[in-house]
């Protein structure tokens, strides 16, 4: 692949998907689309650059997908969850207890961990919100990996990888050699395929918003443009949770890291109004 070919994929991916990728990445090419080229029986990176000059559209939702498509794992990171249980949760059952109504929306949902696993907390805590209208909305660029958080099926690596065994035996059943989530847990999420860079009308407002270890293949004006449109969907009360390596901090200004919550972020206008009610 010439550097000019690189150059008009990663120009591609960037419209399509927002993906940022340095001339450095192109083992990251070479991993993801070979796959794709075999598929398809091109030669290799150069042929798939061919046929997208030439304009081929579903080869281009394609390439995007595989381009865009990040590993997940049951509890990731365990700290975002542990957040949601001990801080977040308790603080919305408070502040929601007139409505009884709570809607979280899992940005970048892959596979289906992340919602599931929050389902799971929320069925482990079954007595405190059982006359609750609970929503989860998991989006994705990918057909492909939606389809499969559709499904809840996993194999045994994967529900081996950061979900704890009580909650395998008590959430999963065995289906031959795979795990499937039980329908208890997949009916509390609701999938949707979405582009982050597009317009996020028709979602509605949600409680909490969980968007990690996606924002950093973006480009500094595209992250936020994302986390600006973000903070319209969020009450001031409401909680952003971005991944370990991404922040707000010197992004936008519409929202602040909250103290002592590794990964939480609030909105600026609810923390400035905060302080001068104390004042």
């Amino acid at each position: 692949m010439t550097p000019a070919e690189f150059e008009f994929v990663a120009q591609l991916l960037k419209r399509r998907s927002g993906l940022v990728l340095n001339s450095d990445k192109l083992y990251l090419l070479e991993s993801r689309l070979g796959p794709v080229a075999r598929k398809h029986g091109l030669a290799g990176l150069a042929a798939i650059a061919a046929k997208l000059k030439a304009g081929d559209e579903p080869l281009a939702r394609e390439v995007t997908e595989a381009m865009t498509t990040n590993e997940s794992f049951f509890f990731r990171d365990k700290t975002p969850f542990d957040h949601f249980e001990k801080l977040m949760l308790p603080a919305m059952l408070k502040a929601r207890a007139g409505s009884k109504r709570l809607r979280i929306w899992c940005a970048a949902a892959s596979t289906g961990q992340e919602p599931y696993s929050l389902g799971m907390i929320l069925r482990e805590k079954q007595a405190l919100v059982k006359d609750w209208r609970i929503d989860i909305i998991g989006t994705d660029l990918s057909s492909e990996v939606l389809a499969r958080a559709k499904s809840g099926l996993y194999s045994q690596f994967e529900v081996q990888r950061g979900l704890p065994v009580q909650m395998m035996v008590k959430y999963f059943a065995k289906d031959r050699e795979q795990w499937r989530i039980k329908d208890d847990v997949r009916s509390m999420v609701e999938y949707r395929q979405m582009n982050l860079l597009d317009s996020f009308v028709g979602l509605g407002t949600f409680d909490i918003i969980y968007c990690r270890n996606v924002l950093i293949y973006f480009d500094e004006a595209t992250k936020r443009a994302i986390l600006e449109r973000m903070a319209q969907l969020l009450p001031d009360d409401g909680y952003l949770l971005l991944g370990a390596a991404e922040t707000v901090v010197g992004i936008t200004s519409a929202f602040t890291p909250l103290e002592g919550a590794q990964g939480v972020s609030v909105k600026a206008s609810a923390k400035a109004a905060q302080k001068a009610h104390v004042a």
